[in-house]
C-alpha cells in the first residue's frame, strides 16, 4: 500500500482527517478486514462509563463498547485504540478494536489480580516529576518498569523547575533521577516560564505519548503548555505535601498542534506492577549486567558466595538503595505472576522451602557454637 493509498479505503473513503492522530500504513492495512462490512476505522480519544469518543473521518462519534468484551479488563477500549465503528444506528457500537502495537498496563487495586490498561498504541511515556517536593527515586523507578513494559520509550520531565532557582540544585537533583533512569532521556522544564518545553515538543512531536505521574504533578499544567492552550482544568498544589486534587478525571487524547498526539492521565497514587519483569530489568539494567557476573546464575544476590552484585554494593559501585529497590521491585511482580500462573506458584514455594531450611540450619549451627 503506498502513502497515498493509506488515507483512503479500497472503496475510495477518504481518510486524511485520522491522520494527525496518527493513522498510517499500517493501521490501514489492519482495518482492511473490516472495510467489507461497511464499519468506520477512528480513534478512541475518551471513555467513559462503558461509552467512548471516536474521532472518525466523518467528525467525532459517541459510540457504545458493548460489543467489545466489557468484563475483561485487558480487553475492554481504551484511550488511544484504533477501532471499527458502526457507520450508523443510534446507538452507535464499536465492534472491535485493531491489534495493539503497545499498551500500558498496570495491576487494579481489587484482590482478583487483574490487570488495568490505561493507554494504548502509545509511542512516548513521559513520567511528570514535581521539584516542587522531595524526589522520590522508587517511585519513579516503578513508572519506568511500566513503561518499558508497555513498549514505549520512557521519558521522564522534571516539572516546576522554576521552583528551584538555583541551577546548582537543580542539575544535581536531574544526576540523582538519570542515575535511576539508565537509557532514559531526563528534562528539566517549568511549563510557566517555557524553559525546556522547545526539547520537549521537539521529541514528542511524532507518534503518540501518554503523560504519567502523581496528583500535583504539573501534568495539566505540562500538557496546556504542549497544546498551546488552556485545554485541562489546573489546581494548585497543597504547599504541606506538593500533592494536588486530580483535575484530569478521564484519559483523553488531544492532537498537539506541533504533530504527534497526547494522552492526559488521571493521578496515579497507585502504580502496581503487572507482569513487568523485563520492565524492571530495564529500569536497573546495571544491577542486570553485574547478576551476569555471578557465580551461580540463579544467584538472589543475598547471602551467596561470588555474588558481582553485593561486591558491586560494597565497593560503592552500585548504590544500596538500588539494589533494595530492585528487590522490592521484582518480589511485587513475582507475587502478581504467581497469583495467575501456577508454575511460578510453585517455584516460589520450593523458594521459601529452600530459604527456610537454609534459615533453620544456620540457627543450629550457631547454637551449637555456643
Amino acid at each position: 500500500m503506498t502513502s497515498s493509498s493509506a488515507s483512503s479505503s479500497a472503496s475510495g473513503a477518504d481518510f486524511s482527517a485520522l491522520a494527525p492522530y496518527g493513522w498510517d500504513e499500517a493501521w490501514a492495512d489492519a482495518f482492511a478486514p473490516h472495510e467489507p462490512e461497511g464499519l468506520l476505522p477512528g480513534r478512541v480519544i475518551r471513555v467513559d462509563r462503558g461509552q467512548c469518543d471516536v474521532v472518525t473521518a466523518d467528525g467525532v462519534l459517541r459510540t457504545d463498547t458493548a460489543f467489545v468484551t466489557p468484563h475483561d479488563p485487558m480487553r475492554v477500549v481504551c484511550t488511544g485504540d484504533w477501532v471499527a465503528v458502526e457507520p450508523g444506528g443510534n446507538p452507535r457500537y464499536v465492534r472491535t478494536y485493531l491489534p495493539r502495537r503497545t499498551a500500558f498496563v498496570r495491576s487494579t487495586s481489587s484482590k482478583r489480580s487483574e490487570g488495568q490498561i490505561l493507554a494504548a498504541n502509545v509511542d512516548h511515556a513521559i513520567v511528570a516529576v514535581s521539584l516542587a517536593v522531595e524526589l522520590d527515586l522508587g517511585r519513579i523507578e516503578r513508572f519506568l518498569a511500566l513503561a518499558w513494559e508497555s513498549g514505549a520509550q520512557p521519558l521522564v520531565v522534571l516539572t516546576k523547575a522554576d521552583l528551584v532557582p538555583d541551577a546548582v540544585t537543580r542539575a544535581h537533583l536531574a544526576q540523582d533521577v538519570e542515575l535511576s533512569a539508565p537509557g532514559v532521556t531526563v528534562l528539566t522544564v517549568s511549563a510557566v516560564e517555557g524553559d525546556g518545553l522547545d526539547v520537549l515538543v521537539g521529541l514528542v512531536s511524532g507518534g503518540t505519548s501518554v503523560l504519567l505521574g502523581q496528583s500535583g504533578a504539573g501534568k495539566s499544567t505540562l500538557a496546556n503548555a504542549l497544546l498551546g492552550e488552556d485545554v485541562m482544568e489546573v489546581q494548585a498544589a497543597r504547599d504541606v505535601d506538593g500533592k494536588g486534587r486530580h483535575t484530569t478525571t478521564t484519559r483523553n487524547l488531544l492532537a498537539l498542534p506541533g504533530g504527534g498526539v497526547l494522552i492526559d492521565t488521571p493521578g496515579l497514587r497507585g502504580v502496581g506492577l503487572w507482569d513487568a519483569e523485563s520492565g524492571v530489568g530495564q529500569v536497573f539494567s546495571e544491577i542486570e549486567e553485574l547478576a551476569e557476573r555471578c557465580r551461580f546464575h540463579d544467584c538472589a544476590h543475598d547471602a551467596e558466595p561470588g555474588c558481582a552484585v553485593r561486591e558491586a554494593v560494597e565497593s560503592g559501585e552500585l548504590p544500596h538503595r538500588r539494589l533494595e529497590s530492585y528487590r522490592k521491585l521484582m518480589r511485587e511482580n513475582q507475587w502478581i505472576v504467581a497469583k495467575t500462573d501456577a508454575r511460578v506458584r510453585a517455584e516460589l514455594r520450593r523458594d521459601w522451602k529452600r530459604k527456610g531450611a537454609a534459615g533453620r540450619a544456620a540457627m543450629e549451627l550457631k547454637r551449637g557454637r555456643r
